[in-house]
């Protein structure tokens, strides 16, 4: 059996390790925290359990495809639940809207704001479904780009769907009202990109909601992650946590094994689910990278990143729904506050993740737990997060309490705990403490990303939001999918 190496325990780290070990592969993963899960950790204090990353699941069947390809089936060990409507969006005027893939309720509410936009709603998702086929349903998104001829396959397609135009400029084709745009061009946040600048590729993201619906899994996302785990320990693979890995060892720029602990790991591949530009500047000499040398990392443009507060809260608060963003009056212009200007703005746009209003056992009885998103500059700023923190959660509270009626929110608080870009680069080895890595502009993404395959070592590879296809669940399982249709091909013995 050929050995393979994981560097972390992302889901694209444990996607990748069960397809690798369901093949045949003897694989050891390597995580440097105390439990696997890499940005989808968990924090459970006082009874609140808190999902610290990804809080939503789309596109289950990339999942499920993963389970049944390791010999198991997904709901013998997790439920999903369905969420309806997605998210509600409540904007600056207090007006909302409640996002659901049901079109008819969807254009219902657009009515009220703008009737020119609800006929345009079919159009606008007929448009995202070919997008979304291109990815999707044809597998351009698990198919690995290190050839050019992919990307340029792709470009006259692409073209005719004005999937190079941005987002928002696409949006902009289809709604008038600032709600719809809005609502129809902020899914790139999701994954760590500018609306205003991302390829409206990224708009396949609707259709890829309404067709497979939005999940949570009881207890949590991180019930996936276990369940992830456990399956693939139950295959024979296995897991060593605290154990950070401190080089790759190359032998005329093949990759031999890690050196964890000062202790060497021989294996015949390794594949990082780290943070890709830590991997390549941290983890690898600086001799064997041509490609990606230290020049060409520090041109790259880095994502945002966000400011996350978790709040345990003996109170419930029903007009929050389990998904909830409240919007600033500014659109674009926080959006150039965060990612060209990275300052921190005196206003603020906030997801909220509310899992207690489907899964009540997240919280103590009548309870709220509950974490606040706020999208932020990386930490290219200069801010200072040791000194910002504390007065940056006690902005968000008061906003919540006094602005967004609240009531009570500050007495009631039980459990506090803050995460920031500081915690992200020290916590995760995430650059600029980015917990998206590159930014998906247009000239870093597929070809332009870096490969599956490590274009300077042999025998290793990437996988997660650093590689292509991209960040967001779906993303890096897709990348695992890639990564491995490469492997299978380099070792098709």
């Amino acid at each position: 059996m050929k050995k393979a190496i994981v560097i972390g325990s992302g889901f694209g780290g444990l996607s990748i390790a069960n397809k690798l070990q369901a093949s045949g592969f003897e694989v050891t993963i390597f995580e440097k925290n105390d439990k696997v899960g890499g940005h989808a950790y968990q924090i459970i204090e006082k009874g609140y359990t808190f999902d610290m990353g990804p809080s939503l699941i789309t596109a289950p069947e990339i999942i499920r495809s993963i389970f049944n390809f390791a010999g198991k089936k997904l709901e013998n060990y997790v439920e999903l639940i369905p969420l309806d409507p997605f998210y509600r969006v409540y904007f600056h005027d207090k007006t909302f809207i409640d996002y659901t893939g049901n079109s008819d309720r969807m254009i219902e509410q657009m009515k009220n704001f703008n009737q020119n936009d609800a006929k345009n709603y079919p159009t606008f998702i007929e448009n995202s479904r070919k997008l979304y086929d291109a990815i999707i349903t044809e597998g351009l998104g698990s198919t690995p780009f290190n050839r050019i001829s992919t990307m340029l396959k792709f470009i006259p397609r692409a073209m005719k769907l004005k999937a190079l135009n941005s987002a928002y400029k696409l949006t902009e084709k289809y709604f008038e009202d600032f709600r719809h745009r809005f609502l129809f061009s902020f899914h790139p946040l999701f994954i760590g990109g500018n609306p205003f600048r991302v390829p409206g590729i990224y708009l396949m993201i609707s259709y890829l909601e309404k067709a497979g619906g939005v999940w949570f899994t009881r207890g949590g996302l991180y019930s996936l992650v276990k369940a992830f785990e456990t399956i693939f320990i139950e295959n024979g693979g296995k897991v060593f946590t605290n154990s950070p890995v401190q080089k790759i060892i190359t032998e005329n720029n093949v990759a031999k094994g890690v050196l964890v602990n000062g202790d060497f790991h021989p294996a015949e591949i390794v594949i990082s689910n780290a943070d890709v530009i830590y991997t390549y500047k941290h983890l690898l000499n600086g001799n064997s990278r041509k490609k990606w040398n230290d020049n060409k990392l520090d041109k790259a443009k880095v994502a945002m990143s966000s400011f996350l507060l978790y709040l345990g809260v003996k109170k419930q608060y029903p007009k929050l729904l389990h998904h909830t963003l409240i919007l600033s009056p500014r659109y674009k212009e926080l959006v150039e506050d965060i990612f060209d200007n990275k300052i921190l703005p005196e206003d603020f746009s906030m997801y909220l993740h509310v899992p207690t209003r489907t899964d009540p056992s997240m919280a103590p009885e009548n309870c709220e737990s509950m974490y606040v998103l706020i999208p932020v500059a990386n930490l290219q700023s200069g801010i200072n997060w040791e000194q910002e923190k504390r007065i940056y959660a006690n902005k968000i509270i008061n906003y919540l309490e006094a602005d967004f009626d609240l009531v009570g929110l500050r007495e009631n608080i039980e459990v506090e705990l803050m995460f920031t870009p500081k915690d992200f680069l020290e916590h995760r080895n995430s650059t600029f403490g980015s917990p998206w890595g590159l930014e998906p502009i247009l000239t870093q993404s597929a070809y332009f990303r870096p490969h599956n395959r490590s274009e300077d070592v042999r025998n290793l590879y990437l996988v997660g939001a650093g590689t292509h296809p991209g960040a967001g669940l779906p993303g890096v399982m897709l990348s695992a999918e890639a990564t491995f249709n490469l492997i299978k091909n380099d070792f098709k013995n």
